[in-house]
């Protein structure tokens, strides 16, 4: 036990000793939040993101585009030049760069700086138009802020597990919506509005949806009353894809934890995971806590295992419980 102790103890020694590159800085500054300084800077990104995109709709205010429209251009190219800096950091301390770029949230990262540099080069009589698409495209600097909420992994972990059962509960709906809009078309007929079975439907699933336009209604009392259940049917069909993705969710949250890949920062392993399910780097937390947790055993498993375990590996134990025999004298 000591001797175990120890040499922990060395290992710790040994890599306190080796000092940390600046690519290894970087890294932990930008990839991970479990150092003050690395907070701070996720911090900053964020508040960042939120300017660049209120000025983003301040621009397309046509008062405020003409008379600060100099200064609005002159703070964009500022943001440019950040997020620009930004994306090439993440690419150098990142372990596989052209994995990360090819991800999602790399190819996000681009997006959000290749519009400023484009309209540099984009010229002629459609610049107009061309420019306010890149506009709207900049706009995409909000779905960085997914890098910073951890629980959308666990909620995308969640929406693809429920995907088989959201399909079966679309098609319930599908069914139903074609059978009250031909019912519906049958009893009012196109003196009511109900010209045709797809607009029909069309109306089931408005008042199913419990939107409710208005434009058709059912003028007879069979289609007053058919609506009315397929008004409280709407509320029943709200609460079920609700309860499918609240159980995912749950059941998502236990068996995932916080992991982030060193090489291509893939989130969102199984606890248990040691390895990049991608890539094959080794895994860390991004809050810093140790990431060899695994799952607990089952109540049953626990009680039944001590005593399987004193049953068959112990032979001792098992003679102990018989009664003890005793010979007769010959």
């Amino acid at each position: 036990m000591n001797t175990d102790n120890n040499k922990a103890h060395n290992t710790d020694a040994d890599n306190s000793a080796v000092p940390e590159t600046l690519k290894q800085k970087i890294y932990h500054i930008i990839f991970e939040a479990s150092t003050p300084m690395a907070k701070g800077f996720d911090l900053s990104l964020i508040v960042l993101i939120l300017l660049s995109v209120a000025l983003v709709m301040l621009d397309s205010v046509q008062a405020i585009h003409e008379q600060w429209h100099r200064e609005l251009y002159i703070i964009e190219w500022g943001f440019t030049i950040i997020f620009t800096i930004e994306y090439l950091l993440r690419l150098y301390s990142i372990g596989k760069p052209l994995k990360y770029a090819t991800s999602f949230f790399g190819l996000v990262d681009l997006l959000c700086i290749i519009p400023t540099y484009l309209s540099l080069f984009i010229v002629g009589a459609e610049v107009f138009l061309v420019v306010r698409l890149l506009r709207v495209l900049r706009v995409f600097r909000i779905l960085r802020l997914l890098h910073y909420v951890g629980e959308a992994t666990a909620l995308a972990k969640a929406m693809q597990a429920s995907r088989r059962k959201i399909t079966v509960f679309i098609l319930t709906v599908l069914t139903m919506v074609t059978v009250f809009g031909s019912l519906m078309y049958l009893v009012e007929g196109p003196e009511g509005g109900y010209t045709s079975i797809p607009r029909s439907i069309y109306w089931a699933i408005v008042t199913l949806t419990t939107v409710g336009y208005g434009d058709i209604t059912p003028q007879t009392n069979f289609g007053q009353f058919l609506s009315s259940i397929v008004m409280i049917m709407g509320y029943a069909v709200i609460a079920v894809p609700t309860g499918i993705v609240t159980v995912e969710l749950s059941n998502t949250m236990r068996r995932h934890m916080h992991l982030v890949c060193h090489g291509c920062g893939e989130e969102g392993h199984d606890a248990d995971a040691d390895y990049c399910k991608l890539c094959g780097t080794e895994l860390s937390r991004r809050d810093g806590r140790s990431r060899h947790l695994k799952p607990m055993p089952l109540p049953d498993r626990q009680n039944s295992q001590p005593d399987e375990e004193s049953g068959e590996n112990n032979p001792d134990a098992a003679s102990k419980d018989e009664p003890p025999t005793t010979q007769k004298p010959v």
